[in-house]
């Protein structure tokens, strides 16, 4: 799950913060524009796993007005009122889960015989509020479409600190919830997994199971070259942490891009 949201989500984040506060005080709608990029992010191999992996990707957005398109969030659509509600609305997918070494989904070969979770179509549906020029706070929700993963939930607090024509700095912090099939899909052991992997039989309850908090910054070197970075952490709360296929609770991420905005 780790590097499933890769580095894109963010990087999207991060290049589109400078016109979330340029639109803050009003309400037309973004112009369109086309990025083209490549990134690398270096996380665990999947969430709770203590080994590494580092992921190369391409980054490709496109917006239209109120539409947009990005590598990994998917297809979608956002649209802000003048008092600062805005809501997004995005068809995208989620890579899933192998047991075995993946350069390009989370997977690990700590998971033999717990056996693969497919990748699925998903809507997600976020709702928000641009409260300032340098806060905002969110709620979304990510629902699978094609196969039953269950739902993953958060909330998040975005604060920019600093912001001047060439640099960026955004501090995200999101609070994980997800209801108890998306936690048994990709926390739990049921009795088959147990018997193909020796992990013990773990059934993980639904709710709260962990903070996610990011760091970013991003430069603008002129009208079409621009760089991200991004640190992130991870807090695993005990419905996830006591699952037996999870081996550390406290996760670092750390992520870089380089885009060039056509």
């Amino acid at each position: 799950m780790i590097t499933r949201k890769l580095i894109m989500h963010m990087t999207c984040f991060a290049i589109t913060a400078a016109t979330t506060v340029a639109h803050a005080d009003d309400s037309s709608t973004p112009s369109s524009s086309f990025t083209l990029g490549v990134g690398a992010l270096n996380a665990p191999k999947y969430s709770g796993s203590d080994k590494r992996h580092t992921v190369i990707a391409p980054v490709i957005q496109a917006r239209d007005g109120a539409f947009f398109f990005d590598g990994m969030k998917g297809v979608g659509y956002d649209l802000q009122s003048d008092n600062g509600l805005y809501l997004e609305h995005t068809l995208g997918y989620s890579l899933g889960r192998t047991e075995k070494d993946s350069v390009w989904r989370d997977g690990s070969t700590q998971l033999k015989g717990m056996g693969n979770i497919k990748a699925a179509l998903n809507t997600s549906v976020a709702v928000g509020w641009q409260a300032t020029s340098w806060f905002s706070m969110e709620g979304k929700a990510t629902l699978p479409l094609t196969d039953g993963q269950g739902g993953q939930y958060q909330a998040s607090l975005t604060l920019l600190p600093w912001q001047d024509e060439t640099d960026t700095v955004a501090v995200q912090s999101a609070a994980l919830f997800g209801d108890s099939r998306y936690m048994q899909t990709f926390y739990g052991v049921n009795k088959k997994q147990s018997e193909r992997s020796d992990y013990a039989h773990y059934q993980s309850g639904g709710g709260f199971y962990g903070i996610n908090t990011d760091l970013t910054w991003s430069h603008t070197f002129s009208p079409h070259w621009a760089t991200v970075l991004i640190g992130g952490y991870t807090w695993l709360g005990d419905h996830a942490a006591d699952s037996p296929i999870v081996f550390r609770r406290n996760q670092a991420t750390a992520s870089a891009a380089i885009l060039y905005n056509f």
